[in-house]
């Protein structure tokens, strides 16, 4: 159909070979496997000219209207890579991580890039990329998948975390076998199931579900209700840093503290990227490992439980 339409547009197998870029007899196959598929003759070829025949020019009137939508859309693409970014963008993300860090985010990208729309999917479900129709996803921990890339972003580590209030009326436990004699806030997960707690003993990683006093399904809730002072909670630290560097919360059992899980930026592949995806994972790769998240190794929020509960 290519050769077809840039042979009639030209008037000659050897300047339609040109245009495309490829050898006169490549062309000229072409258009006679067209010709045995229509059951017509489309050309009137001579030494000096070449013209369509009565059918080839029916087949020509009929075909152009498509064909021009397809070389637009073929320069429509062209100026989606070549010019600024534009277009949509779906990118998901964890509720607390969403609110907490993506949001804030939006209103930079959008003016730096005004072409490109946004959409923020918040989900507690592991995304599949392409079934839930993503760009881009940030997940606690890489997604099991071979087909995804995982660009590590910032540590991910889980702090149990309580009001000071809370720490001078109860003191703290120095072990989580110790969580049973403390009120736990838990946190309810989208399936139902309620979110285990999360420790290395000896060298092990081990899963504990403390009975709780209060259980929200949202983190921002459990981490509201910790600093309220209404129980211990166990918190993800780019939620947590804040309140922690304030002194509205503390946090305990760091020697106990699950291995570093990693936060992560997840996309498709690397492969021809649209320049709106990759303006994105480079915009948000600097700007989100630029917030200083990670509150377990300050030392100073480190050190506040032990002058809490002291």
């Amino acid at each position: 159909m290519v050769a077809f339409i840039a042979v009639a547009t030209e008037g000659s197998f050897a300047r339609a070979a040109d245009r495309l870029g490829i050898g006169r007899s490549a062309v000229s196959r072409s258009v006679q496997k067209l010709e045995g598929q229509v059951g017509a003759r489309l050309f009137s070829r001579t030494t000096r000219s070449t013209s369509l025949t009565p059918e080839g020019e029916l087949f020509f009137d009929q075909c152009r209207p498509g064909m021009e939508r397809i070389v637009q859309a073929l320069e429509d693409l062209r100026e989606l890579r070549d010019g600024p970014p534009r277009g949509q963008l779906r990118i998901g993300a964890a509720p607390g991580f969403g609110r907490k860090v993506l949001a804030p985010l939006l209103g930079e990208f959008r003016r730096r890039h005004p072409g490109v729309a946004i959409e923020l999917v918040l989900d507690e479900r592991t995304p599949e990329l392409a079934v839930d129709r993503l760009d881009l996803a940030f997940r606690d921990g890489r997604l099991d998948d071979s087909q995804v890339i995982a660009k590590r972003l910032i540590p991910m580590q889980w702090l149990v975390c309580a009001a000071p209030d809370y720490a001078r009326r109860h003191g703290l436990p120095a072990s989580p076998a110790e969580l049973a004699r403390h009120a736990c806030l838990n946190r309810r997960l989208g399936g139902g199931r309620l979110r285990a707690w999360e420790f290395k003993v000896d060298g092990r990683a081990q899963a504990f579900a403390p009975a709780a006093e209060l259980a929200f399904n949202d983190d921002e809730l459990l981490l509201h209700a910790a600093v309220d002072g209404q129980g211990l909670a166990q918190l993800p630290a780019y939620l947590a840093c804040d309140a922690l560097r304030s002194g509205a919360l503390v946090h305990c059992l760091g020697g106990y503290a699950p291995d570093d899980g990693g936060h992560y930026l997840c996309y498709l592949s690397r492969e021809q990227l649209p320049k709106r995806v990759r303006a994105f994972i480079d915009f948000a790769t600097a700007r989100v490992r630029a917030l200083d998240l990670d509150c377990a190794l300050d030392h100073a929020c480190a050190a506040a439980p032990l002058a809490a509960a002291g």
